[in-house]
């Protein structure tokens, strides 16, 4: 609640008298941001100063390939750590309305359906089914937010329909948190991350940031926003891309800013649906 001017007209003149009255003002939204899973603090309920929304980013290539996932046709993407806790669940669905996507290393786990390649994950191949997912990083950090009320993933191709939601939805405190490389920081990572706080900032100029690593993120993207797919390819986790294969596709695809419009949501733990 704010207080604020009110203009109201009384008597036969219309005269018009200035009263301080109460009126609801909108909270300004807040966003942190934390490199890695491991970073997050523990999630407290949105009544006692918790975050009301979080927004997972792995930028190569977990979130890329969930947004692609679903904009292709795929029922759901179900994302686990573990992969013997994936294996049990997907044993437990239709064998034809399963695939199995499972990546470690930057390579695609044996034996699995997919990698994590949003190339891969074509209308032919994915569409009207579940996609069990773990990949090294991307799902770790699912996991730790998955009790916020209101979980979406991000990518550099739905960044701005990521932030649009986040306001639709008048989060108050939002964090934001990357995946980063076994515990450390990546560099594609926080460039995404600044480029939704600044898509946030520019639909609604009261959007603020709530830490260093959100301010740090959005100097990045201000750095590389018209060179992104050169700052995806200078990053460690680019390079190590590089070095074990030809990912030029994944690349472009990854870096494609603005894209899609969908928004991948949480629609019970751990179950991402379009949205």
């Amino acid at each position: 609640m704010g207080w604020a001017f009110r203009a109201i007209g009384l008597g036969p003149l219309w005269r018009t008298f200035l009263l301080w009255r109460p009126i609801p003002l909108a909270a300004a939204v807040q966003i942190s941001y934390f490199h890695t899973s491991e970073a997050v603090p523990a999630v407290t309920a949105a009544a006692v100063g918790g975050p009301d929304a979080a927004v997972v980013i792995d930028v190569l290539r977990a979130t890329t390939t969930i947004a692609w996932s679903l904009q292709n046709g795929a029922e759901a993407i179900q994302a686990f750590a573990d992969l013997a806790e994936l294996e049990a669940a997907a044993a437990a669905w239709p064998a034809e309305q399963r695939l199995r996507a499972g990546e470690r290393g930057g390579q695609r786990v044996e034996g699995y359906d997919l990698g994590n390649s949003p190339l891969a994950v074509t209308p032919e191949r994915v569409g009207g089914k579940r996609i069990f997912m773990s990949t090294t990083n991307g799902t770790r950090s699912l996991q730790a937010v998955r009790s916020v009320p209101l979980l979406v993933t991000a990518c550099l191709p739905n960044r701005s329909a990521v932030a649009q939601r986040l306001i639709a939805a008048a989060a108050e405190r939002v964090w934001i948190v990357g995946s980063g490389w076994e515990g450390d920081y990546s560099l594609e990572d926080s460039l995404a991350a600044g480029a939704v706080i600044a898509a946030a900032q520019q639909a609604d100029p009261s959007v603020s940031t709530a830490n260093d690593e959100a301010l740090a993120a959005l100097a990045l993207w201000q750095q590389w926003q018209h060179q992104p797919e050169a700052c995806l390819r200078a990053a460690s986790h680019g390079q190590r891309l590089i070095g074990i294969g030809n990912h030029d596709a994944d690349f472009a695809c990854c870096a494609a800013v603005d894209s899609l419009t969908i928004v991948p949501t949480q629609s019970s733990p751990g179950v991402i649906q379009a949205a």
